[in-house]
């Protein structure tokens, strides 16, 4: 018998966002515009987190966003307030 390790939220959570992390790493900040966020990820818009059965790209982590969210200063100030936005 295989024991399968059920994902958690925690689990979901942690991964999505160590993978936002990972795409910024090469990002400039401070980010003081949702253009200049997307322009950060690899691929803009279309770079993709997926964690269990959380799918979420960067163009819709980015309609979650206010104004006074920026300016961000490091990846995982994106990190944690797209997921807070998010609910997670």
């Amino acid at each position: 018998m295989k024991c399968r390790r059920h994902t958690t939220l925690v689990d979901v959570k942690k991964e999505i966002r160590a993978q936002i992390i990972g795409a910024l790493k090469g990002a400039k900040f401070p980010l003081k515009t949702p253009a200049a966020l997307l322009k950060a990820f690899p691929m803009g818009a279309e770079t993709t987190c997926q964690a269990g059965d959380v799918k979420m790209t960067a163009g819709e982590a980015g309609k979650l966003l206010k104004s006074d969210d920026f300016p961000f200063k490091d990846a995982a100030h994106v990190a944690d307030t797209i997921l807070k936005r998010a609910g997670m």
